[in-house]
């Protein structure tokens, strides 16, 4: 089993120092792979990443919700949004973002939608390639 890296990932990247098999890598381009993906052929699955995300973005893979109700204020990032969002992570970079949606309370979304594309992006995707683009958003 592995863990996925839903679109409620706003790119905090704490999840990639506290991986101890090194297979969390963020997405890049990020206009294209918005959030960080889980290599699912190298997560021994220890969950060590999901405290680490402040945006509790992290699932196992079978626990990922299919109804995810938002609480209001949370983000979804997914391609073909146009929304903003900025932070500074918790390493002190500035994060800026062009492919967000805010959530309003009760709202509902679907995240398995979201499983798929993580297999993908080391399918048929840069996979670990990405490190060498990897700008540090």
């Amino acid at each position: 089993m592995t863990h996925i890296i839903t679109s409620l990932c706003l790119r905090d990247r704490g999840c990639i120092e506290v991986c101890p098999v090194e297979c969390i890598v963020p997405g890049e381009p990020v206009e294209k792979y918005p959030w960080m993906y889980i290599d699912p052929d190298t997560c021994i699955d220890c969950g060590a990443c999901i405290p680490e995300c402040p945006f509790a973005a992290i699932f196992p893979e079978d626990e990922v919700p299919g109804a995810y109700t938002a609480k209001g204020g949370e983000y979804i990032s997914k391609v073909g949004l146009t929304g903003h969002f900025e932070v500074t992570n918790h390493h002190g970079t500035h994060i800026a973002l062009e492919t967000v949606k805010q959530l309003a309370a009760g709202e509902v979304v679907n995240l398995r939608d979201d499983i798929q594309p993580n297999y993908d992006f080391f399918k048929s995707g840069p996979g670990y390639g990405a490190k060498d683009q990897d700008k540090g958003i």
